[in-house]
């Protein structure tokens, strides 16, 4: 019979999501605690006030939840250390605006998917919590993205008139050098993908405008030529399909060189937006019957992963990255034990 009484440890899936969206709240709160210093456009501060309030009650809520189960909280960033409130702008507040929209779409694949990974009636509801928290804060962006005409929407193509089966391997495969027109799945995620490259290639533009270290900025350049080349692959099948490609970002950077964020806090943001990045070209590979495409994310998922190896060696080295929960090491306990 089971003792209601005797309290339920949490899982290593439960205890890796807590971790991870305790790093990811205490990055938000930075650089959200600087974009609202910064914002002028009045419409567009209360979303990010929205979005800075809610990152907080999560870092506080999951600062119990560990402390409850006698766990070490992550160092996390804090404001002191990781952003100067008094650097100049670094990016325009339709660039935040946007920033925050894509952002919210992370959240949202982040928490359905802890929901998903939790068994504990209170660490599940929790997570709940945070995604419906996140739908009002896409609905919230999205609203005023419309409002301002700035929302950038995916291509359309024909409504089905009539059902049909595919009949022919050309569905499938490059015969004598012909590819059919793309199906929905593949523009979505061509054109999502290619939006979220254009977001990022804005971010390390700022990034390496302002980063001090020179191992960091190279890095952040050579993100930057990645992400272009991505664009350009991406836009390039939109285009043989005769479908519209979105604008980049980069024009909402300013021109400020200013010291505004932490070498760690850069690295960290960008190494979870390659971490997101790998994810989603798995996604398309895996939603396309069409041969060239998924040969293309997987190729580029490895040049990506590649890059982060470069990135996890950078923040190693300058003791930037926090070591997650891991599994006991038996076979060294076993040792100490002789």
């Amino acid at each position: 019979m089971f003792d209601k009484d005797i309290p339920i440890p949490l899982t290593a899936g439960e205890l890796a999501q807590l971790w991870s969206q305790y790093l990811n709240d205490s990055a938000s709160i930075c650089i959200l605690t600087y974009f609202l210093e910064k914002a002028e456009d009045k419409e567009i501060q209360p979303v990010i006030e929205y979005a800075l309030e809610i990152s907080k009650l999560h870092t506080q809520k999951i600062t119990a939840l560990l402390t409850d189960e006698k766990s070490k909280v992550p160092h996390g960033f804090c404001t002191e250390k990781d952003i100067d409130i008094n650097a100049p702008r670094l990016y325009s507040d339709s660039f935040v605006l946007n920033f925050i929209n894509q952002m919210s779409k992370v959240g949202l694949t982040l928490y359905g998917a802890a929901v998903s990974s939790s068994a504990r009636s209170d660490i599940k509801a929790y997570f709940i919590n945070c995604l419906e928290e996140t739908i009002e804060l896409n609905k919230r962006s999205t609203d005023l993205l419309l409002s301002k005409g700035l929302f950038i929407r995916a291509p359309s193509i024909p409504y089905i008139e009539e059902v049909e089966v595919v009949k022919k391997q050309w569905f499938m495969l490059d015969v004598f050098g012909e590819k059919r027109p793309l199906i929905a799945s593949e523009v979505d995620n061509l054109f999502n993908n290619l939006q979220r490259n254009a977001l990022g290639v804005a971010t390390l533009t700022g990034f390496s405008q302002v980063a001090e270290n020179k191992d960091v900025k190279q890095f952040f350049l050579k993100g930057i030529e990645i992400g272009n080349k991505h664009l350009k692959l991406f836009r390039g099948k939109l285009e043989e399909s005769k479908l519209p490609a979105p604008m980049t970002w980069d024009s909402e950077v300013t021109n400020s060189t200013t010291h505004t964020f932490s070498e760690r806090l850069m690295m960290y943001f960008t190494s979870g937006l390659i971490a997101m990045s790998v994810g989603y070209y798995g996604t398309g590979a895996s939603q396309s019957p069409r041969g060239d495409i998924p040969s293309m994310y997987n190729r580029l998922s490895l040049e990506i992963q590649m890059y982060a190896e470069d990135g996890a060696n950078i923040m190693i080295k300058n003791g930037w990255m926090e070591q997650p929960p891991i599994a006991a090491d038996r076979d060294e306990l076993i040792r100490e034990k002789k």
